[in-house]
């Protein structure tokens, strides 16, 4: 050869080329590549694990044991060589040394998956469920959302999760019974937050944040639902549910196409969950404002629901607010899980026409709309909406500035929106 077989990367290659010749099933060719690595570097630490793997395949435990604790002396900073050497201890059944071997393996790598695993089913082994729960838990929280996991690794993640499911169920009926007292001296409503947090806690819920899918402002609160108390403007809007619905049936009497898409999106736009509904009237829209722009002609046909959003709070957000719009969900038709474009705002529903099997998800936390009844909600945490009666559902939705935002925020918010619009040349929210 023209390149010095001792050379650390001479070495590392015919490693390397072993491993592809086993994977590929030349088992002579693989171990003709180890013997030549072993003769130039026999005291290499991965001429060594190499060779304790191949112990290790074959069922011979002492002998890769024996292999890696050379390896581990040549070099204690590679967290492989400590977990094969796990594995060697494993089936020497030496389980104190095991434990050894995978908190070193940690140490170098704490979101080493395989190393987690092998700790979790070694708690196993030794009846220490909680503790293997625990393991195997930071071990699935090591494999991204949407990875697919190895073949070889399906079995032991498998099992994990079922551990961890099954640690849950007991942690569950655990906590039923350590809380039962404290739970019955308050009404639901007032420990809502606290059952959400053990939901959690027993992965039965995700947790959902604000994901504005434009701007972020840190520092305002991300709550699902805000108490209707808190602006007591909406009392007026209320009040006017019968004459909005009203003006709103006077509208839809001219026909389906008085009403337009809501859903608008260009062909190609990275937004797959729109499909069904882009340019479909099955969320069909009579806009009031849209994204800031009046609609005179639809606003002088709904003077009443105008003037009961007289006291409303508007943004006021170049090419993006105020937004008021009646929306019309027509049977069986679901509005994907989405999110908002910035939460400097929140949305209000003031439900009109309500058939019984429609449905209202935003983050962890359900509702059914009662006509004149508003909801105000964060529209930057995931939401969806069902309809799943025989009849369509209509609700007249606006925004409002969050209410802890200051007037030095709103301000600062709304030049931002425009610079970008400016820079861009328009503001295309898309779907909000």
């Amino acid at each position: 050869m023209d390149t010095d077989v001792t050379a650390p990367t001479a070495i590392r290659r015919l490693i390397d080329m072993a491993r592809d010749a086993e994977a590929a099933g030349r088992l002579d060719e693989a171990r003709q590549l180890l013997a030549r690595a072993q003769l130039a570097a026999p005291d290499d630490a991965q001429v060594l694990n190499a060779l304790a793997r191949r112990e290790l395949v074959a069922g011979n435990a002492g002998a890769a044991r024996q292999l890696l604790a050379r390896a581990v002396a040549a070099d204690p900073r590679q967290a492989e060589i400590w977990l094969n050497l796990a594995a060697a201890l494993r089936g020497l059944g030496q389980r104190a040394e095991e434990m050894a071997a995978l908190e070193r393996a940690l140490a170098l790598e704490p979101r080493h998956t395989r190393a987690l695993l092998q700790k979790g089913s070694l708690h196993e082994l030794t009846g220490e469920l909680r503790a293997a729960a625990a393991a195997y838990r930071e071990a699935l929280r090591t494999i991204p959302p949407g990875v697919a996991v190895p073949p070889a690794m399906r079995p032991a993640i498998d099992g994990a999760r079922r551990v961890v499911a099954e640690n849950n169920r007991r942690l569950e009926a655990f906590l039923d019974e350590r809380l039962a007292a404290l739970r019955a001296r308050h009404p639901p409503a007032e420990r809502r937050r606290a059952e959400r947090s053990l939901e959690i806690l027993l992965q039965q819920a995700p947790i959902y944040r604000s994901q504005p899918s434009f701007l972020y402002l840190p520092g305002l609160a991300a709550v699902e639902f805000h108490d209707p108390a808190q602006f007591p403007w909406l009392a007026q809007v209320e009040a006017a549910t019968d004459a909005i619905r009203e003006e709103l049936m006077a509208v839809l009497a001219d026909g389906p196409e008085t009403l337009e898409p809501y859903v608008r999106i260009p062909r190609g736009a990275p937004l797959d969950q729109w499909r069904e509904l882009n340019e479909s009237r099955r969320w069909g829209v009579y806009f009031l404002w849209r994204e800031g722009r009046p609609f005179p002609e639809h606003i002088a046909r709904c003077p009443r629901t105008v003037a009961a959003l007289g006291g409303w709070p508007r943004c006021e957000i170049p090419g993006c607010a105020p937004t008021a719009v009646f929306s019309i969900l027509e049977p069986h038709t679901r509005i994907p899980p989405h999110h908002g474009v910035n939460n400097a705002r929140l949305i209000v529903h003031l439900p009109l026409v309500v058939p019984p099997g429609c449905e209202f998800r935003v983050g962890g936390e359900r509702r059914s709309w009662e006509p004149g009844r508003a909801l105000v909600f964060d529209d930057t945490i995931e939401h969806e909406a069902i309809n799943d009666s025989d009849l369509p559902r209509a609700v007249l939705i606006f925004d409002i500035w969050h209410p802890a935002l200051s007037a030095a925020g709103r301000e600062l918010v709304a030049a931002t929106c425009a610079a970008v619009g400016s820079y861009y040349g328009s503001f295309g929210s898309g779907v909000v």
